[in-house]
């Protein structure tokens, strides 16, 4: 959340091991932009009866006072799950540093539309017409998926207006960290969630335990009835719309009032061993934060990209253009540190017709990025991320087109299977398909790399990928960069730009000097 001029991340925390169990809490941190961070003591822990096994996730709701509060999910002394409210203790402290639980606690318990074990992360509220806040609530009942909506006039007294889950899919198990939120028809600027008029359509996101993604779903809210109708129901395909394709679990997007943005973050786990996490001492990571807007070209879908202040951290700059990949080629992009890097590149496609014709209905994409032929016409071509010089290691990003019956259709891919020499890891190939304008025949793509993440933005934001990954041989200044083309056709590099990054600031003191790169 935002609050007079600090930005606040909570997030799950076991403070005594890299490893899920009891005894989670509220970790806390500050900043001022987003990227340089201070960490400051837990924010939420067990203490009572209602959460004394673990203080699991919930949301931040700034009242219409301009108060802060938090609902949270306890796990109780009978291991049910309820929800709690923790307020700050001090206003005038910037940081926020002290919460004060609510007397009231639980304030919500699980009734008979969820079952008592799967009943958590209530969103952030939103203040209805009617003067009354809402929220939607993660849930389970049976083998359905369930959000369900709760009201109440003074956010301590909540009630069960209707027993129909506001949103359900059923033989999907329980539904996570549901979001819900505004998005403006017109431009990039996000609005507050409590937004409701002609000018906005509204997002319902929900994460599937089970599958460990979240989809989102764009809709029109009617609050006068309290329904969401998305414009596509959940099929359990690769039609369904995600943030991202890879590794982002769990997010959770916020209102940014100082620039009048909506901000995502996403929690991005691991890929390798319970035992290398024990052995590193800490596991998961949370990703750059990203700007969201609904695409204005098709209106059915988001548009997500890194916020700009991470543009701050950007030094060494490499750029090339107007270089042509002829088919089968690589070239190096040399003079960063590619261990830690952002590129920005833009691809034009010149003989676009040329295209080979596939039928890509009921294909999965993820599944032809992981057996596609290694050479198409146009394509793959694409970076090859944390590359050992010998190319034994890298992680290739990558994109194909291919010819439909009526449109030309991208195939986006992250290959980890060659990511890492190390065994016992996590490689699988990630994938998603998304429509190529004829007009225009180009195709844009963005990674930030940070060792063992990579975080990719295929056609300026509008397909998403994440993946971790592990090297032995490119790390440090041992890794490479690469643009290659495995097509047959050739790929104009129309630009490229690639910047060293930086070290961002985190630790628990303010005036820490930048580390370069």
């Amino acid at each position: 959340m935002y609050y007079k001029g600090v930005y606040h991340l909570f997030y799950q925390h076991n403070p005594t091991a890299a490893t899920f169990g009891d005894g989670i809490v509220w970790g806390h941190s500050v900043s001022y932009d987003l990227i340089n961070w201070i960490h400051l003591n837990n924010a939420i822990e067990p203490s009572e009866a209602y959460d004394i096994i673990s203080c699991w996730s919930g949301s931040a709701t700034i009242l219409l006072d301009g108060k802060p509060v938090i609902m949270y999910t306890g796990i109780d002394h009978n291991r049910h799950q309820v929800q709690n409210l923790a307020m700050p203790k001090n206003l005038s402290d910037p940081f926020l540093r002290e919460w004060v639980k609510h007397t009231q606690n639980p304030v919500i318990i699980p009734s008979e539309v969820a079952e008592v074990d799967n009943f958590r992360d209530p969103s952030t509220a939103w203040h209805g017409k009617d003067g009354k806040w809402r929220i939607i609530i993660g849930a389970q009942k049976g083998d359905q998926g369930r959000a369900i909506l709760y009201q109440s006039e003074d956010f301590v007294n909540w009630k069960l207006e209707d027993a129909n889950p506001f949103y359900a899919t059923d033989n999907t198990g329980v539904c996570e960290c549901p979001d819900f939120y505004p998005v403006s028809i017109n431009g990039t600027n996000g609005v507050d969630s409590s937004v409701e008029s002609s000018s906005v359509r509204h997002v319902a996101k929900v994460g599937y335990l089970r599958m460990a993604h979240d989809y989102y779903f764009v809709g029109k809210y009617l609050s006068d009835e309290e329904r969401f109708i998305a414009d596509a129901k959940f099929t359990g395909t690769s039609l369904d719309l995600r943030y991202d394709y890879g590794k982002f679990y769990a997010s959770k997007s916020f209102f940014d009032y100082a620039k009048n943005r909506r901000i995502l973050w996403g929690w991005v786990n691991e890929s390798d061993s319970e035992k290398d996490d024990i052995e590193k001492g800490w596991a998961g990571v949370q990703s750059i934060p990203r700007q969201v807007w609904l695409d204005n070209k098709s209106g059915n879908r988001l548009v997500q990209w890194p916020i700009e202040e991470v543009e701050k951290l950007r030094s060494k700059n490499i750029s090339i253009n107007g270089e042509k990949l002829r088919g089968g080629s690589i070239l190096e992009v040399s003079g960063i540190t590619a261990s830690q890097a952002d590129i920005e590149v833009l691809f034009e496609i010149p003989e676009l017709e040329n295209a080979e014709s596939f039928d890509l209905s009921d294909v999965d994409p993820q599944l032809l990025c992981s057996n596609a032929p290694r050479s198409g016409i146009i394509g793959p071509f694409g970076l090859l991320a944390l590359a050992s010089k010998d190319l034994r290691e890298h992680t290739a990003i990558s994109f194909r087109v291919y010819k439909t019956s009526n449109k030309f259709v991208g195939l986006m891919c992250s290959d980890q299977s060659r990511s890492s020499l190390q065994n016992g890891l996590d490689k699988t190939t990630y994938g998603t398909f998304f429509d190529v304008d004829s007009n225009v025949r180009t195709i844009s793509l963005r990674s930030l790399i940070d060792h063992s993440i990579i975080e990719s933005f295929g056609e300026g934001g509008r397909v998403c990928i994440s993946s971790r990954v592990y090297p032995k041989l490119a790390t440090g200044n041992e890794a490479h960069l690469y643009v290659f083309n495995n097509g047959t056709m050739s790929i104009l590099i129309s630009k490229l730009n690639a910047w060293c990054m930086k070290e961002a600031e985190i630790g628990h003191v303010k005036n820490m000097s930048y580390k370069t790169c």
